[in-house]
């Protein structure tokens, strides 16, 4: 049998499915935690304040949570589009000065082996207090724990806790919550409003319930006016479309 670094071909086929099936396995354990769940109450264009069905987590929101401009942009942290985009992101929010705010909610893709693992674990930072310089440190650090065993990212995702808390973090109680049954409803949830705003890849921009469609022509209404762009994008494209959304949403 032909062989491989020491494994044989069928013995890497095997253990690929296993890595496939575990992920779909436990995508459909998240999407059924809200099977019960009334979104028709929800107003996916706002900022949904935490509740029995979100896990008592609400939305995270990066930028001033009052600001006129709201985007919502569905992402998994497996997605290397959206580790790209993210500095990009915070950069905007930070140009733009108060004007613009960003609502992010989990979209984990079936076959990213860590993707779920990784939403668990900033939620969980999320409840110290370090939401967003959490998902950021795992953003930048995609490439050393997306293709990593269960038992190395635990220690790479309580590395990252360590470093962006300055130790000041619980770690005891950041293992804990990232199994928790709050922080599994609260990816739920946010995977349950990602399918009924027709979320299809990541990352996903919305604005006023219209998908910016950014990797492709698309145009979208903001304010009565039609903000279009070509096929031909790239980050700074994003950056300009971005600010063009936002003016137009403030003009009077």
């Amino acid at each position: 049998m032909k062989k491989m670094r020491g494994f044989s071909v069928i013995g890497v086929i095997i253990a690929v499915v296993v890595v496939v099936i575990i992920a779909i396995g436990a995508y459909f354990v998240i999407d059924g935690n809200n099977k019960a769940t009334d979104f028709s109450k929800y107003d996916f264009n706002s900022v949904i304040a935490p509740d029995s069905s979100n896990g008592n987590i609400g939305d995270h929101v990066k930028g001033d949570p009052n600001a006129p401009v709201l985007i919502f942009e569905y992402a998994d942290y497996q997605c290397p589009g959206c580790a790209a985009i993210n500095p990009r992101v915070n950069k905007i929010i930070e140009q733009l000065d108060g004007k613009l705010a960003l609502v992010y909610r989990s979209f984990i893709l079936s076959y990213h082996q860590n993707g779920t693992a990784a939403a668990s674990a900033v939620e969980a930072a999320g409840l110290q207090g370090y939401w967003k310089p959490y998902a950021d440190k795992v953003f930048a650090e995609q490439a050393e724990w997306e293709s990593a065993s269960a038992s190395e990212r635990t220690e790479l995702f309580d590395k990252y806790f360590t470093e962006v808390t300055g130790g000041k973090g619980d770690i005891e109680k950041f293992n804990q919550d990232i199994a928790s049954e709050a922080v599994s409803k609260k990816i739920s949830f946010d995977m349950g409003v990602a399918k009924r705003v027709d979320v299809q890849a990541t990352p996903a921009f919305y604005i006023d319930g219209q998908w910016i469609m950014w990797s492709e022509a698309g145009s979208v209404e903001v304010n009565g006016k039609t903000i279009s762009w070509d096929s031909a994008r790239n980050g700074d494209d994003f950056s300009k479309l971005i600010k063009d959304i936002v003016e137009a949403k403030l003009a009077e």
